[in-house]
């Protein structure tokens, strides 16, 4: 063995401790809470200056340390930079006459941070630590909320080259489709721990949530809606569903990244809608000669709530949801208007569409 020894730039990292913990004494800046303790406790422990060059004669392709031709930038500094390099920092990060704030507006403010990031459990201590003192250290906003997720394994194993068990996500997607690949990511999957991938999970995930889930429920209702409305949404009738309940868990859960919540919720409601069509045996009443203009705008309008939950989730098949219920989706205002009862104006003309989700071949 042999020790050899070189000249670096560091970063004093040691300086930035108590910053740090202020960081972390707000509530859910790091999500979730374990990942915020486990970092808390890593810095409480104390903290090391790290090297933050190399020698330019043995990394030669590197980013050139400024104002030393002889060392070129660690490229883990270097790349954490890019998060605001690209919107604008340092050079163009002020509005002039012809362009905007870009990097205040996206990043913002140290009174009014704006910066969300997204980073796996294995780069906690360089995106919750590590690149704030380097934002405290350059007086600019740290970040606003960093949710730290798990990793995917492939049937129970870490996914690797040399097992042969990686998957090829545009494979995936080529066969299946986006939304049921979003659907299953965000829902099949925990947002928080590892979670596992396998053909036979997502196609039972896909066949119960997806085929016979939100696609049946969706041909159910504008198949009855055409048959017995002249494809017409009738006249607005009282909600019957637990809408305030659900929206508020859906809000809450979006601010906790609990994707997979998230899922269940606009499960549980696709689940009562089902339930509530069985209940009122809408064909049964038809043959009785009674009035069903009541149950088919109920049916209709909670169709509307679901395809609005979903437009974050599985966006083109919800927006063309939307579209066969006569909406516009360009039109669409605020989550928190949308999901007021009575949005699906009487009048209407809806469209039964073909099948969204096809159902897989065996």
């Amino acid at each position: 063995m042999e020790m050899i020894s070189e000249e670096n730039y560091f970063f004093k990292f040691s300086a930035y401790q108590e910053k740090l913990l202020k960081l972390y004494e707000q509530e859910n800046f790091v999500v979730p809470a374990h990942r915020q303790n486990e970092i808390k406790a890593f810095v409480e422990r104390g903290l090391q200056d790290f090297s933050i060059s190399r020698l330019k004669e043995k990394m030669p392709w590197g980013v050139p340390v400024p104002g030393d031709e002889a060392q070129v930038m660690y490229v883990w500094f270097d790349a954490l930079v890019n998060y605001i390099s690209t919107l604008g920092w340092p050079a163009s990060a002020k509005a002039t006459a012809d362009k905007p704030d870009s990097f205040d507006a996206w990043w913002g403010t140290v009174e009014h941070p704006n910066a969300v990031q997204v980073a796996g459990k294995d780069n906690l201590r360089q995106q919750t630590a590590m690149w704030q003192a380097m934002l405290l250290s350059a007086q600019l906003p740290a970040s606003k909320q960093i949710f730290i997720h798990g990793f995917i394994t492939a049937e129970g194993q870490k996914m690797s080259k040399s097992v042969g068990n990686v998957v090829a996500p545009y494979d995936v997607v080529e066969k299946y489709g986006t939304d049921a690949v979003r659907y299953f990511l965000l829902g099949g999957l925990p947002s928080y721990d590892d979670g596992d991938w396998s053909v036979a999970r997502f196609e039972n995930f896909y066949t119960a949530h997806l085929a016979n889930g939100v696609g049946n429920l969706t041909s159910r209702i504008l198949t009855m809606l055409e048959k017995y409305s002249d494809g017409i949404v009738p006249k607005v009738s009282s909600n019957i569903f637990p809408l305030e309940e659900i929206w508020e868990s859906y809000n809450y859960s979006f601010g906790k990244f609990e994707f997979e919540q998230i899922v269940q919720l606009t499960g549980s409601l696709e689940s009562s809608i089902n339930d509530f069509i069985s209940i009122k045996e809408p064909w049964k009443q038809v043959k009785e000669g009674k009035d069903i203009s009541g149950i088919l705008y109920q049916f209709a309008e909670s169709l509307r709530q679901l395809a609005t939950m979903l437009l974050p989730i599985i966006p083109t098949s919800a927006e063309k949801i939307l579209s066969l219920l006569g909406i516009d989706v360009a039109s669409l205002e605020s989550l928190e208007i949308e999901s007021e009862w009575g949005r699906l104006k009487p009048g209407t003309k809806v469209v039964k569409g073909d099948m969204l989700f096809p159902r897989l071949e065996k």
